[in-house]
């Protein structure tokens, strides 16, 4: 019992160094840039400090009792498998009443409704009793393959290993107009309607001359790390080690450079996206296997075609991120010769042209490309032509392990420094 209620105050103690450490895209980061924004979001930012406490004493609970050692190899696996069923029942009847509510045929959607809202009642409060649970039985797995590929202290992750599933808030790009580049991000609202993050960066873009998306986001490096709600159990695992790599990272140098410069953060992103695939996979692969095939054949997920798309065009392939790679090369190209009209005109036009092809891409502009441009574990895509990804991975195709990939770059605290070992 003493060494349980050690590690939930040991839990305690990390959350508190990682707040006043942490250096992510989604957190606040004071900048003369983001204190302009934050004109227009004051009111409607999201509170990191309360939303952390609550997450924390969660976690510290389910570090003192060691909830997943109360449950047989079989009893976790089947647990979280009926969590991940459970969310998606609830998905299901989420979008089935929002359908009540939203068909004009429906005098009285309130009555209509009556029933699905009492099943999601209960749902939610089996969620509320099953999520727990699973978390600690995810965040054990993870930690047991994080130590066999020697990222741990004494056998243990330091940071421990610890995430939350809850709704994200949305994050706040914005870039100048004249280039590619993150000024700042600011975390807001996760309830913030679409009509509501139009209606800011039209305000932002205006007001202050810049390139603004609002974007949703799948996990945030806070600490517990957030994570978003999901059936797959690929995508899940993937996710909490991307950002539990955030978490590592921001005690050595390279995560405390992350705003540093634009290249810094691209390093930051790719190295923790390598590491969530491969770790990911290996979770799978050890605790899930019936998982492993379709991890194995996994393709993108395919976008219902929302655009006009002419019926004998189906057989012609559109490669997302071949097209999207020619965007960014050509935007930058633009960009580079001072045409920031003709850039913006083209964006739009490109952006027209994924719609067609059922891409339903809601803004194509600098700040599009400032904050997807940096996950670049995958050749192509919005990235384009830089050079910080294909170093990235590099690096890794010449480490003798995953493990030996993230000492090495955790280390740096410049794009040179990566040039340099990649050309030895």
């Amino acid at each position: 019992m003493f060494l349980r209620i050690l590690r939930g105050l040991e839990t305690a103690f990390y959350g508190f160094l990682l707040t006043l450490l942490l250096s992510s895209s989604t957190l606040l980061v004071p900048t003369d840039a983001t204190g302009k924004v934050r004109v227009y979001t004051r009111p409607i930012e999201f509170d990191y400090f309360d939303w952390t406490l609550e997450a924390l004493g969660g976690k510290f609970a389910q570090g003192a009792i060691g909830t997943p050692l109360y449950f047989a190899k079989d009893a976790r696996h089947r647990l979280v498998a009926d969590t991940l069923k459970l969310i998606g029942q609830i998905i299901q009847d989420e979008h089935q009443l929002s359908l009540i509510y939203t068909n004009p045929q429906v005098e009285d959607p309130e009555s209509a409704s009556t029933e699905l809202r009492a099943e999601l009642s209960q749902l939610k409060s089996r969620q509320a009793e099953l999520m727990p649970i699973s978390e600690a039985i995810l965040q054990e797995q993870v930690s047991a393959v994080v130590n066999e590929l020697g990222l741990t202290t004494g056998g243990q992750p330091v940071p421990p290993i610890l995430f939350h599933i809850t709704p994200l808030p949305y994050d706040l790009i914005v870039s100048p107009r004249d280039k590619i580049e993150s000024m700042t991000s600011i975390s807001l609202l996760p309830d913030l309607s679409v009509d509501q993050q139009v209606a800011l960066e039209e305000r932002v873009d205006k007001g202050l001359n810049v390139s603004s998306l609002v974007v949703p986001v799948g996990g945030i490096g806070s600490y517990p790390t957030m994570v978003e709600s999901t059936t797959d159990l690929n995508w899940l695992t993937d996710t909490i080690v991307h950002e539990w790599i955030h978490n590592w990272l921001t005690l050595r140098p390279l995560g405390l450079n992350y705003d540093t410069s634009p290249e810094l953060r691209t390093m930051n992103e790719t190295a923790a996206s390598i590491a969530g695939h491969e770790i990911g996979a290996l979770v799978i692969q050890l605790y899930y296997p019936e998982l492993k095939q379709a991890l194995l054949t996994q393709v993108r997920p395919i976008t219902l075609p929302l655009g006009p798309i002419d019926p004998g065009d189906l057989h012609k392939p559109f490669d997302f991120r071949a097209e999207m790679h020619t965007t960014r090369v050509r935007v930058d190209e633009l960009l580079a010769q001072g045409k920031i009209e003709e850039t913006e005109a083209y964006m739009e036009q490109r952006r027209q042209l994924f719609w067609d092809n059922g891409y339903p891409i809601r803004k194509l502009n600098q700040a599009y490309f400032a904050f997807y441009g940096a996950y670049a574990d995958v050749p192509g895509g919005a990235a384009g032509e830089d050079p910080v990804g294909p170093a990235v991975r590099q690096l890794r195709s010449q480490s003798v392990s995953l493990g030996d990939f993230l000492h090495r770059i955790a280390q740096m605290t410049s794009f040179q420094q990566l040039q340099e070992a990649v050309a030895r």
